[in-house]
C-alpha cells in the first residue's frame, strides 16, 4: 500500500456527524419526536441505557465544534438534518427556527473555510409518521420527498451538497428486520418494503431538488457498502457471498445506478411479485445522482451454513434469507465494535460502484474506528489504534485515486465522540474526545495526526 503523500489538490478532506448523536436539545425551538427519542425509551434497547437527550450539545456549541474543525485543516463537515427539528410532525409548514438553526452551521462553516455538506435523513424521522408505518407506508416516501424539497428551498443559498440517505440498509434492515435500530420493529421480509421506501423517497426528492431554483446544488446518496468475499471455493461458501453482497449492495446499488433490483436478490426473498407490482418506482428511483457516497469500514468473508440449509427469510433478522451467513474471521485486527481492519476493501467498494457509474465522482462519507479510549492524567488521549487505522484508510485513497478510480473525497467518521445508536455512549469513534458530564473536548492522538496529515496534503 503507497503513502499518500499528496492527493489531488482538490480531494476533499472532511469529517462528519449525525444530529441525534450529537446536537442534544430535543424538545427545544419546536423540534418534535423522532423514532430515536422513542426507541432510547424502550427498556434493554440501549446498550448502556443512555439517551440522546443532550448528547454533544452541538445545537448550543456549534460554532466551537466548527472552529476546532477548521483548526485541524478539514475542509468540509457532513452533518444531517433532522427532520423533526423542520417538520415537527413530519409534514406541513417548515419550522422556522429549524431552518435558521442550520443555516447558522452553513454559515459558520463557510466563516471558517469549510464546505458545508447536508444529509436529508440519517435516521431520526418524526415520530407521528412511524405512527402511521413509518417506512412501511408509501406515504412516508412522498412525505420525504416534500421535506427534503422545502428543506432544500430554504438553504440551498448556503448549501451546495446534499446527500438524500445516510445507509438506507440501516433504516431498513436493522429498524424493521432484526429491531435492533428505531423504530425497533421485526417484520421479516416486510423489510424490503421498507426498502422500497426509503429508495422511492430518495428519487422522488432527488426529481425535486432538481426542479428548485437552487440550479447549482450536487446532489447524491449515501450507501454503507462492504467487500465481500467466500470463506472458500465451495458451493456453499460461494451461495453465501452471493446473499450477502446482495443484500447488503446490489439491493441499493443496482436500482439506484442501473434502475433494476437484483433478481436473485428478490427470488431469496420471495418478494419478486411484490416488486414487479412496483417496477414503475424504478424510474423515479434511478434519477440520475451527481456523487455517490460510500461508508465503508470492513470486509465480509462470508460461508455458509454447515448443514448447507438456508434459512426461512420471513425469520426476523437483519439479512432475511441470509441470516445464517457465518461471517470468517480472518485474523486480522478488530476496531472495539468487532470489525475486521482491511484497508484494500475500501478499494474495492470504490471499484464496485464505478464499475456500475463509470466517471461519476465517489466521496468516502463515512470511514473510522472505535476504541477504548482513555483521557490521560495529562489530559491527552493517545489513540495510537485509531491514528494508524486512518493512517491505513487514507492510504487506500491513494492507492483507489492512482488506480484510476473517480475518488474524490473523504470524511472520517466521526469528528467527535457521540452517541453510537443502540450501544449508546459507550462506544467512542470520535477524533475528539467528549467528556459527556463536562462537554470539554479534546482533540485526540488521532485529531493531530489529522493536523499534520492535512497541512502536509496542502503543503
Amino acid at each position: 500500500m503507497t503513502t499518500p503523500t499528496r492527493l489531488p489538490a482538490d480531494f476533499v478532506w472532511g469529517t462528519a456527524t449525525a444530529s441525534y448523536q450529537i446536537e442534544g436539545a430535543v424538545d427545544e425551538d419546536g423540534r418534535g419526536s423522532s423514532i430515536w427519542d422513542t426507541f432510547v425509551r424502550t427498556p434493554g434497547a440501549i446498550s448502556d441505557g443512555t439517551v440522546g437527550d443532550v448528547a454533544d450539545d452541538h445545537y448550543h456549541r456549534y460554532a466551537e465544534d466548527i472552529a476546532l474543525m477548521a483548526s485541524l485543516g478539514f475542509n468540509a463537515y457532513r452533518f444531517s438534518i433532522a427532520w423533526p427539528r423542520i417538520q415537527a410532525t413530519g409534514t406541513g409548514p417548515a419550522n422556522q427556527a429549524g431552518l435558521d438553526f442550520y443555516r447558522r452551521i452553513a454559515e459558520t462553516c463557510h466563516e471558517n473555510g469549510i464546505t458545508p455538506w447536508a444529509t436529508l435523513y440519517h435516521w431520526d424521522l418524526p415520530q407521528a409518521l412511524e405512527d402511521e408505518g413509518g417506512w412501511l407506508n408509501l406515504d412516508t416516501a412522498a412525505a420525504f420527498r416534500d421535506y427534503a424539497a422545502l428543506t432544500h428551498d430554504a438553504l440551498g443559498d448556503v448549501i451546495q451538497h446534499w446527500i438524500t440517505l445516510n445507509e438506507p440498509w440501516c433504516s431498513a434492515f436493522l429498524g424493521y428486520g432484526n429491531g435492533v435500530h428505531a423504530p425497533g420493529k421485526q417484520v421479516g421480509t416486510d423489510a424490503f418494503k421498507a426498502a422500497h421506501h426509503l429508495l422511492l423517497g430518495h428519487g422522488l426528492a432527488m426529481n425535486a431538488l432538481r426542479e428548485s431554483r437552487h440550479t447549482d446544488s450536487i446532489l447524491g446518496i449515501t450507501l454503507n457498502l462492504y467487500s465481500v468475499r467466500a470463506a472458500s471455493d465451495s458451493e456453499v461458501d460461494r451461495e453465501a457471498a452471493r446473499r450477502t453482497d446482495g443484500i447488503g449492495n446490489r439491493l441499493f446499488l443496482d436500482p439506484v445506478l442501473r434502475g433494476a433490483y437484483p433478481s436473485d436478490v428478490l427470488l431469496d426473498a420471495g418478494l419478486s411479485d411484490w416488486f414487479e407490482e412496483r417496477s414503475g418506482d424504478l424510474e423515479v428511483i434511478k434519477a440520475p445522482v451527481d456523487f455517490m457516497g460510500i461508508n465503508y469500514y470492513s470486509r465480509h468473508t462470508a460461508a455458509g451454513p454447515e448443514d448447507g440449509v438456508w434459512s426461512d427469510p420471513s425469520v426476523p433478522s437483519a439479512a432475511p434469507g441470509s441470516e445464517n451467513v457465518r461471517m470468517v474471521d480472518t485474523g486480522a485486527d478488530k476496531t472495539l465494535m468487532g470489525w475486521e481492519i482491511h484497508p484494500d476493501g475500501l478499494v474495492d467498494v470504490v471499484a464496485m460502484v464505478a464499475e456500475r457509474s463509470g466517471d461519476l465522482p465517489i466521496y468516502i462519507t463515512e470511514n473510522g474506528a472505535a476504541y477504548e479510549d482513555q483521557l490521560g492524567a495529562d489530559g491527552q488521549v493517545e489513540d495510537e489504534e485509531r491514528r494508524h487505522y486512518f493512517e491505513l484508510h487514507t492510504a487506500a485513497c491513494a492507492d483507489a485515486v492512482e488506480q484510476g478510480l473517480p475518488l474524490k473525497g473523504y470524511f472520517a467518521w466521526s469528528f467527535m465522540d457521540n452517541f453510537e445508536w443502540a450501544f449508546g455512549f459507550s462506544r467512542r469513534f470520535g477524533i475528539v474526545h467528549v467528556d459527556y458530564d463536562t462537554q470539554v473536548r479534546t482533540v485526540k492522538k488521532s485529531g493531530h495526526w489529522f493536523r499534520d496529515f492535512l497541512a502536509a496534503q496542502q503543503g
